[in-house]
């Protein structure tokens, strides 16, 4: 089997990982400690939202919505680099690339636009709070998600069909942890100002639009939160809007930093880093941030640790 003049078959080889014992099994466990944190306090979310009546809302429901989102996008990655930090070879095949590379970028994309509904929640909410349940019904919000994922997993499908299809070069070691779209197109023979433009161009797409959307919605919400002579509704929504503008500005920062560049620019030690930062730490923060300073999200959470605590009756 064959994808273009490649066989799907073809292996890369990862040599971003430590080869030293000690240090393979100290990233190993940091990784999982990190992971399983991940997966508890989005999962937690998630059923918290679920249970309490109370959060049947749409700033709820997005946030829900995201957290699934970040479960699916660091399962396609963690688990396979766990695997690795163990393996003597670390190798994947070119259609196991492509997969994870597509689910990777779909779901990350999704994130982005997920955030982007975000923002458009709390612009309706804030600017328009009398009209809101008129704009924001539970149907829109279904749509909004619907279409984060599609767009997502669109752009991203269409950017793995392109940079699969591109000649690769003898050499396939990638200097990286995983498959990401910067550190195979360093293994791309062709290069040209062509291939360049076209991962700009769905990274435009799936990261700059957004943040645009988002930067116009907080714009407007501050045009009106400064306009407002209540020193306690300046409170409610900068407490309301801080934590995802805290969000959006690590995903945006990190995601532009890795995409909205020239491969040329590609620096192996220092994009392995922030790439940890997008793919770990922003589903970490994220529940940190959306709970610790919300006093609803909080209490439905203790709820769920209550119930799943106490001892059931026979």
């Amino acid at each position: 089997m064959s994808w273009g003049n490649h066989s799907l078959w073809m292996e890369f080889v990862f040599l971003a990982y430590p080869s030293q014992s000690e240090p393979r099994i100290l990233s190993f466990l940091g990784v999982s400690l990190v992971y399983t944190w991940v997966i508890t306090g989005n999962v937690l979310i998630m059923v918290a939202i679920q249970t309490e009546a109370r959060l049947h809302t749409p700033m709820y429901y997005f946030l829900g919505s995201l957290s699934g989102v970040e479960i699916g996008y660091t399962a396609v990655v963690v688990p396979h680099l766990l695997a690795n930090i163990l393996r003597s070879e670390k190798t994947i095949t070119l259609l196991g690339c492509a997969t994870q590379m597509g689910f990777f970028i779909g779901l990350g994309s999704a994130d982005c636009f997920l955030l982007a509904s975000m923002a458009y929640d709390r612009h309706a909410a804030i600017c328009h709070p009398l009209q809101y349940p008129l704009i924001m019904p539970r149907t829109l919000c279904a749509r909004l998600v619907a279409a984060s994922m599609v767009l997502g997993l669109c752009l991203s499908f269409q950017l793995v069909a392109f940079v699969f299809s591109l000649p690769f070069c003898p050499a396939r070691g990638i200097h990286h942890f995983y498959c990401d779209v910067p550190p195979v197109m360093c293994l791309v023979c062709a290069q040209s100002h062509r291939h360049e433009q076209s991962v700009l161009v769905a990274a435009t797409l799936a990261v700059a639009v957004p943040f645009l959307l988002i930067a116009a919605s907080y714009a407007s919400i501050m045009a009106v939160v400064f306009r407002a002579h209540s020193a306690a509704g300046h409170r409610r929504a900068f407490s309301t809007c801080s934590s995802h503008l805290a969000v959006v500005l690590l995903q945006y920062g990190c995601c532009a930093f890795m995409y909205l560049r020239p491969s040329s620019s590609y620096h192996p030690e220092q994009d392995q880093f922030v790439s940890l930062v997008y793919t770990l730490g922003t589903p970490l923060l994220n529940p940190f941030v959306y709970t610790l300073r919300n006093s609803e999200m909080k209490e439905a959470i203790a709820k769920v640790l209550a119930r799943s605590c106490l001892p059931r009756e026979s």
